[in-house]
């Protein structure tokens, strides 16, 4: 029986492939035989690899749309096709809503909605004219669903692309699936910038119903998931992988009355 998680004929495309969330993705790809790309401004210290077997870093700065166009053309001269695109590159530094710049807000939409949006549009392009198509996975953060103080223009980003997602899953069928997943809290090497030191980890960890932090590896699985023949009927689907999600906090206040 033919194994859906064997990806040996498939050519992956990561977008911040190098490290944190974005790394383990690659590392679950490459595991399962795929050929893995990834890009960013700066190549990484140490490429992804598992059992011998590296991902090929291509320098790109996503914001940038003659860049993206250049990275098309770079994979698909090295491998002749494109079967997944996992569009991770994101972020963004704290800044109050009521003080930041103009130019901070559009660099953030820029890199957390408008980048995926252009590689996802190059992507299609090429997926729609393979006989297999292609899958396109947005990492998206609960950011998108819930207040994000302190990173609003991040949020509301990532809300666009839950959105554009589900849009492009209907533009873009039958040939192309679509999807999003919607990631929680993470433990990631610059998880110290985010949450503090071990003992604020742990802390925040406890407000998670599944009683840690995700790994990168938790992502990477789901994305594994959703490339795969197993999820051939899911497109234009947001999946919550944030471990059951925040423990409300009225039932604290409510169990101090």
């Amino acid at each position: 029986m033919h194994n859906p998680l064997d990806f040996r004929d498939n050519v992956v495309l990561v977008t911040g492939g190098g490290k944190g969330v974005g790394r383990g993705i690659s590392r679950r790809f490459l595991a399962c035989g795929a050929q893995v790309v990834i890009c960013g401004r700066q190549a990484p210290e140490r490429l992804p690899s598992v059992d011998g077997r590296q991902a090929v870093f291509l320098p790109c700065d996503v914001r940038d749309l003659e860049q993206l166009e250049q990275l098309m053309a770079n994979i698909l001269e090295r491998f002749g096709r494109l079967d997944v695109l996992v569009n991770n590159a994101g972020g963004a530094p704290y800044a109050e809503a009521a003080s930041a710049s103009p130019r901070f807000s559009e660099s953030i939409v820029r890199l957390n909605l408008l980048a995926p949006l252009n590689l996802c549009q190059l992507a299609n392009r090429v997926m729609q004219g393979q006989p297999e198509g292609g899958s396109i996975i947005n990492i998206c953060s609960v950011s998108a669903t819930r207040p994000s103080p302190g990173t609003a223009a991040y949020g509301a980003a990532k809300a666009g692309l839950l959105n554009l997602t589900r849009s492009l899953a209907v533009e873009w069928a039958p040939k192309v699936r679509v999807n999003a997943v919607t990631a929680g809290l993470i433990l990631t090497e610059q998880a110290g910038l985010h949450y503090g030191d071990e003992h604020a980890v742990a802390q925040v960890a406890a407000t998670i119903p599944l009683g840690r932090l995700a790994e990168p590896d938790d992502i990477g699985d789901t994305c594994l998931y959703l490339a795969s023949p197993l999820a051939r009927y899911v497109s234009g689907a947001d999946l919550a992988v944030h471990g059951g999600g925040e423990y409300p906090a009225f039932l604290d206040a409510a169990k101090a009355q």
